[in-house]
Order: structure tokens, then C-alpha cells, then sequence
């Protein structure tokens, strides 16, 4: 089993205790994996809004969370 499917797996475990440390280890790999799209989607020339539209969430907020990441900040 990969990492991800063992942490999905954990989040239905009776013991709370396991069940959220699997669903904070997720949020983090999440938190990942967007910063890196973000990057490619920047570096393709992508604009904020078009970003923010893909990740259901407000320009604004793309915007603040990544304009200051290197590379990103166009």
C-alpha cells in the first residue's frame, strides 16, 4: 500500500487518535501537492483568477496564500 492509501484508510479507524492524525498527514500532503500545481499553473503563464477558478476558491485568496513563493509571484 502507498502512503496515501494507508493515511485514507486510517481516516475511518474507530480510534479518533489515528483517524485524525491520518486526516492532518492528508491536509499537509494536500497543502503540497497545490503549491506545487499553483507553481505549473503560474509557470505556464496561467493567470490568478483562471488558478482560483480551478480551485474553487476566491482570486484573492489564491492570490494571498502564494503571490510571495518564488517564482509565483507575477
Amino acid at each position: 500500500m502507498d502512503e496515501v492509501t494507508t493515511l485514507a484508510a486510517a481516516t475511518r479507524h474507530q480510534d479518533p487518535a489515528i483517524g485524525l492524525a491520518a486526516v492532518a498527514a492528508l491536509r499537509s500532503m494536500v497543502e503540497v501537492l497545490e503549491a506545487l500545481q499553483v507553481d505549473n499553473a503560474r509557470a505556464q503563464g496561467w493567470t490568478w483568477p483562471a488558478i482560483a477558478d480551478r480551485l474553487t476558491v476566491t482570486k484573492q485568496a489564491v492570490h494571498k496564500k502564494y503571490r510571495r513563493r518564488i517564482g509565483v509571484g507575477r
